[in-house]
């Protein structure tokens, strides 16, 4: 199989070939699957041109919704009529299994069509009430040229969590994908021009961070940056743009609680504890990696997620039975691993896995849980970001709010039990931006995203996803006779 090639897209339009790229080599079997273009400082002046230019002079922001929406719907059906061609990129280059994969495509084309439905909505509001002769009109916008970076982790579903709504509200983008996963923004900019979005709308810069990335989020051009990565990453970004006072939006790290109490439908649960931490090869930022369960099933709940997890199967990505594909490089991949070995160092009970997986020449985790973890473990307070599951057990409501609340971090949080009232108290109580009773790492497009604390602030998704990407203006209007202020 022979390396897909790519340039950066800018101005609509594939770039001209680069004297420099970045090989990608596929984590599961260590082939080079693609090469992307290594951005320099001037590639990404051109995106930032080519975007600032669509704003201030092209169509896109002053069509109607309906044309964008119109736009936005065909976009949609092109990423579908592509379904499997994306899936394969996703699976080679990020090393997820491939029933995952389709999933995250259907995410996207669903994301798609839901930013449409937005296009047809922005609205602002209208004041009759002010008095005689006044008249106030709070108006909605575009917000401007956008800078995006996207991570590695789910490269199609996260941009399309920003690109879209980005372009429902009549913004512009410019792209810097992660330099490990950037086929499928590459893609997807190349088919959203072919549905009629205008050259210059949708600009993607591929390369490494520290120079493409960077230079982004300074660039006096840039009107918003919405970045998806680590809090430490997160922090720079804020510090550079901070120069240009723009706004941003953070959606950063997490260490998510997953609480079982002791009326919980327990089958469930148990299928819950495992998707929340292996789903995506634990590479996933919502990932459930901190099970609290209440001390009275513990033992007999415990055992049975270790023994299910004992049976899931890592390898292949490509396998339609496989559970755990392949972290997604082999720096990661060791880090998982020292993570694991804090975990035994500091007196945490292995309960299964615990090794590099053997399966061909990838770097493959094995599905690893630790039980009795306390909150002092490096495995209880850092993203792991892998198939690793510390196990804690609780007695009281109060005991396990703490616990969960004990971390930096306040993305994302779950809660089992068939009691209404123990899932609203608790709901209220967890610091976090997002909840979910008696499922893991579901949604809709319709629901928004946002972290607290230190994982970060802003929204993705939903109507106010959508309004991270407008700004307001209002306009205030006289009419009649007018009572000077300085008449003699």
């Amino acid at each position: 199989m022979s390396a897909r090639q790519y340039t950066h897209f800018i101005d609509g339009r594939f770039d001209a070939s680069a004297d420099a790229h970045v090989e990608r080599k596929a984590p599961a079997t260590g082939e080079i699957v693609a090469r992307f273009a290594s951005g320099q400082i001037g590639d990404m002046d051109r995106a930032v041109a080519a975007a600032r230019a669509a704003f201030d002079k092209g169509p896109w922001p002053s069509m109607s919704g309906m044309e964008r929406a119109e736009i936005l719907n065909k976009y949609a059906d092109l990423v579908r009529a592509n379904f499997d061609r994306l899936v394969r990129i996703e699976v080679e280059e990020v090393g997820k299994p491939i029933r995952f994969a389709r999933g995250d495509i259907s995410g996207v084309v669903g994301l798609i069509r839901y930013a449409a439905s937005l296009a047809l909505q922005m609205a602002g509001t209208t004041y009759t009430n002010l008095g005689a002769g006044k008249t106030a009109m709070i108006m909605r916008e575009p917000v401007g040229v956008v800078g995006l970076i996207t991570p590695w982790n789910f490269p199609a579903l996260i941009l399309s969590q920003k690109v879209p709504f980005a372009l429902a509200a009549g913004c512009t983008v410019v792209v810097k994908p992660s330099e490990f996963t950037s086929g499928s923004a590459l893609e997807l900019a190349a088919l959203a021009t072919e549905a009629g979005v205008p050259a210059g709308v949708f600009n993607v810069v591929t390369g490494k961070g520290s120079v493409v990335g960077q230079h982004l989020t300074e660039h006096p051009g840039i009107d918003f940056i919405s970045f998806t990565g680590s809090t430490q990453v997160g922090q720079t970004v804020i510090e550079a743009s901070a120069r240009n006072v723009v706004k941003t939006s953070m959606e950063l790290g997490g260490k998510a609680a997953n609480i079982v109490f002791a009326d919980a439908d327990l089958d469930a649960a148990v299928d819950g504890a495992l998707m929340g931490v292996f789903f995506n090869n634990g590479e996933c930022c919502v990932s459930g990696s901190r099970l609290f369960v209440e001390t009275s099933i513990a033992d007999e709940f415990i055992k049975r997620v270790a023994q299910r997890s004992a049976q899931l199967k890592v390898g292949n990505p490509f396998d339609e039975d496989t559970d755990i594909g392949a972290m997604i490089d082999e720096k990661h991949f060791n880090k998982v691993l020292e993570f694991v070995r804090s975990g035994v160092d500091e007196g945490a009970t292995l309960l299964t896995g615990g090794a590099a997986a053997k399966s061909g020449s990838g770097h493959f985790v094995e599905a690893t849980i630790f039980d009795h973890v306390a909150p002092s473990m490096t495995i209880f307070k850092e993203e792991i970001f892998g198939p690793v599951l510390s196990v804690t057990r609780f007695d009281t409501v109060d005991e396990v709010i703490e616990l969960a609340n004990s971390s930096i971090y306040g993305l994302s949080n779950y809660v089992w039990s068939k009691n209404i009232d123990t899932v609203l108290t608790v709901t209220k109580r967890l610091k976090s931006g997002w909840v979910q009773a008696n499922t893991i790492i579901d949604g809709a497009p319709q629901l928004p995203l946002s972290g607290v604390k230190g994982s970060g602030f802003g929204y993705e998704m939903g109507q106010a996803g959508f309004e991270e990407f407008t700004q307001l203006k209002t306009l205030f209007i006289h009419t009649g006779p007018r009572q000077p202020v300085f008449a003699r």
